[in-house]
């Protein structure tokens, strides 16, 4: 034993290198049969190119106390074909950034903006909002791109940017929607509509744009946070050929848009003299009947026409109201579930005794990824911690509760919203704070799995700093060669156990590829 271990100390960091875990990604619905079949496929042909275990991440996860029997049958028709190839099976958990799934279970617990003192005036026992300042946009941008024409036309813009811009006043913390109609001809890139205020971006969703529409009206909402005046922007960032158009751009303040409804995120309704209103006693109770309605995943909608408030009240009544809103993100809706409620710790809680029960797995995997939006509504503010401690803090609830279910499993976790070098910094998306320090509650048992390229020899250096073992999660969808960039910077560091064959849009033809370029640079 002396003599092999004086012999490992001479091998230098790339001989060291020895990866015991080769993963796939397969993120699919299984309710559907064709999705059962398609990992029927994957896995003989995983097998045979030597990979060894699954990363699982099914929408249903979040939402198994509304499962039938027929997706049940498709689960152990997986468990099946994975023993069979010699996989195991590390089910995801924990989607407190792309939430949609558990949301489904009560669509009150996304995180919410706030909305401070919105006018609402009475009238026919109807409250409705009404703009407090008034707001518009001008008949003319006050800036454009030289290639955006008078009337809002774009052809062939060769990858340059075409944007027209407005600048309007706003209220703070006010809830606002832009509209305008949308003409595509042949485009290959995507027009859309972006609202910046106070440093930062305030919307982010992607409207759907065909190549080829006819007059087609596009929306945008936001809320103006802390700013005074807004720049609405109608444009596109890329693109080659084709044109657009855009007419008639308008803005508009609304109220109770996606209003949520839950103890952290309370309603508040006073007249302008300050009297407290009761729900049930001088107004209906107040909620928006489309809020997680919608057919698409996570069933959030940017934009639908909002609820009123139905009220006892005089007509004239003048109401200030409070509220909080979610705020849609790309990825078909992506919506991020409050932590600090304690509803959603209960549905983790259950989330993890169910994933245990299907699996018995030797490895959880939490998706905390991509939280966009935090520390905004009285369930993270009454903390009264910075951005970065509130995810530590919830992230040592969420160890604690994987490690009662099994002590003995592994825990893995992605690594951007514990990433200094990804997303775990001030000024991220539309956080409250910074994020900072979120990495202070992983414990140095959490293995991390990081899919940051463009960072990698310097956050895979951070985490192995901090005693933590690291899974590569690669490719991408594109470069099966950066498997080999990927592993020569792991030499450079310690504690790297595998790597993931990682495809965020459903293309595994390189899936064998991937696998040679890892063998031969081991």
């Amino acid at each position: 034993m002396t003599l092999f271990l004086a012999a490992l100390a001479c091998l230098s960091p790339q001989e060291k290198l020895g990866l015991q875990d080769r993963w796939f990604y397969f993120p699919f619905d299984l309710r559907e049969e064709k999705h059962v079949a398609k990992f029927e496929g994957l896995a003989a042909r995983a097998q045979r190119a030597g990979y060894n275990a699954v990363l699982l991440e099914d929408p249903c996860f979040g939402k198994l106390p509304l499962m039938g029997e027929g997706y049940f049958r498709n689960v152990e028709r997986v468990k099946e074909i994975a023993a069979k190839h010699g996989l195991s099976i590390v089910p995801a958990l924990f989607q407190v950034g792309h939430s949609e799934n558990l949301l489904a279970q009560d669509p009150n617990l996304a995180e919410g903006l706030p909305v401070q003192n919105a006018l609402f005036v009475v009238k026919d026992g109807t409250a409705r909002l009404v703009a407090d300042p008034a707001v518009e946009l001008s008949p003319r941008p006050a800036w454009k791109d030289d290639l955006v024409s008078d009337d809002l036309l774009v052809r062939d813009p060769r990858g340059a940017f075409a944007r027209a811009t407005w600048r309007t006043p706003v209220q703070p913390y006010r809830q606002y929607h832009v509209s305008a109609k949308l003409r595509v001809k042949a485009f290959d890139g995507l027009p859309r509509i972006v609202i910046m205020g106070g440093g930062r971006m305030l919307n982010y969703d992607l409207p759907k744009v065909a190549p080829n529409q006819d007059w087609t009206e596009i929306h945008a909402v936001f809320n103006s946070l802390g700013a005074k005046d807004v720049r609405v922007i109608l444009g596109s960032w890329t693109g080659e050929t084709g044109e657009y158009q855009w007419k008639e751009p308008k803005i508009e303040e609304v109220g109770l848009l996606n209003v949520l409804r839950r103890p952290g995120a309370p309603l508040a309704v006073k007249t302008e003299a300050g009297f407290q209103l009761e729900e049930g006693r001088h107004f209906d109770r107040v909620s928006d009947p489309r809020l997680g309605t919608a057919a698409k995943i996570g069933g959030f909608e940017e934009w639908h026409p909002p609820p009123p408030i139905r009220t006892s009240m005089p007509d004239g009544s003048r109401l200030r109201v409070s509220y909080f809103h979610p705020l849609t993100f790309p990825d078909a809706g992506q919506m991020a579930i409050c932590f600090n409620e304690p509803k959603t710790m209960d549905l983790l809680r259950d989330q993890a005794k169910r994933i245990h029960g299907l699996f018995k797995p030797k490895a959880f995997f939490m998706s905390f990824d991509e939280i966009r939006v935090l520390n905004w509504d009285e369930s993270c503010r009454v903390k009264n911690l910075d951005a970065g401690p509130l995810v530590a803090a919830a992230a040592r609830e969420c160890l604690r509760v994987l490690r009662d279910v099994d002590p003995r499993a592994e825990i893995y976790v992605w690594n951007d919203m514990f990433d200094p070098y990804h997303n775990a910094h001030d000024d991220y998306c539309l956080v409250r704070g910074n994020l900072a320090g979120s990495w202070e509650g992983l414990d140095k048992d959490v293995i991390i799995a990081n899919w940051y390229f463009d960072r990698r020899e310097e956050n895979l250096a951070f985490f192995s700093g901090r005693g933590h073992r690291t899974l590569i999660a690669g490719y991408y969808d594109k470069m099966p060669e950066r498997a080999t960039l990927w592993l020569d910077a792991a030499a450079k560091s310690k504690g790297v156990t595998g790597i993931m064959y990682t495809s965020w849009f459903d293309r595994f033809d390189d899936l064998e590829r991937w696998a040679e370029l890892v063998d031969k640079r081991k």
